[in-house]
C-alpha cells in the first residue's frame, strides 16, 4: 500500500480503501506470487501446437493432458491446430521427454516452439 500510495500521490489509507472498494466489486480478483522459473530449474519455455489425429477423439484431449507435469497452459485456438501448450521443463532432453509422453498419451501431431527469450508478459 504504501508503494501504490508513493506512486498515487494519496495517503496510505486512502489507497487502503480504494483497493478495499476494488476488491469488493470484483474488479480485484486476487493476487498471486510471481514465480521465476529458471531460478526453480525450468529453464526451458517452449509452445506446443496440437492437432489431433483422429478429430472424434478432439474433446477428451485437455483432459488426458492435464496432469501431465511441465504442462502449464492448454488453450483451444483457432487454426490448424486445436490446441496450443505452454510448456516448461528442465532441459532439451526432458522437453523430448515430454513431447514423447503427450504422443503415447494421445494420438495427436505436434509442432513445438522454444522460447529463446522472453521481452515482456503482462
Amino acid at each position: 500500500m504504501s508503494h501504490l500510495s508513493e506512486v498515487t500521490g494519496l495517503s496510505v489509507s486512502a489507497v487502503q480503501s480504494r483497493v478495499q472498494k476494488l476488491e469488493r466489486r470484483g474488479v480485484i480478483r486476487g493476487y498471486k506470487a510471481v514465480i521465476d522459473d529458471e531460478r526453480r530449474g525450468l529453464a526451458v519455455n517452449a509452445y506446443i501446437a496440437v492437432t489431433p489425429i483422429d478429430y472424434s477423439q478432439e474433446a477428451e484431449i485437455p483432459d488426458k493432458l492435464k496432469n501431465i507435469d511441465g504442462i502449464m497452459s492448454c488453450d483451444s485456438v483457432a487454426g490448424s491446430p486445436s490446441f496450443m501448450l505452454t510448456v516448461r521443463v528442465e532441459s532439451p532432453s526432458k522437453l523430448e521427454e515430454l513431447l514423447n509422453l503427450i504422443h503415447r498419451t494421445v494420438s495427436v501431431s505436434t509442432e513445438t516452439t522454444i522460447v529463446l527469450q522472453r521481452y515482456f508478459a503482462k
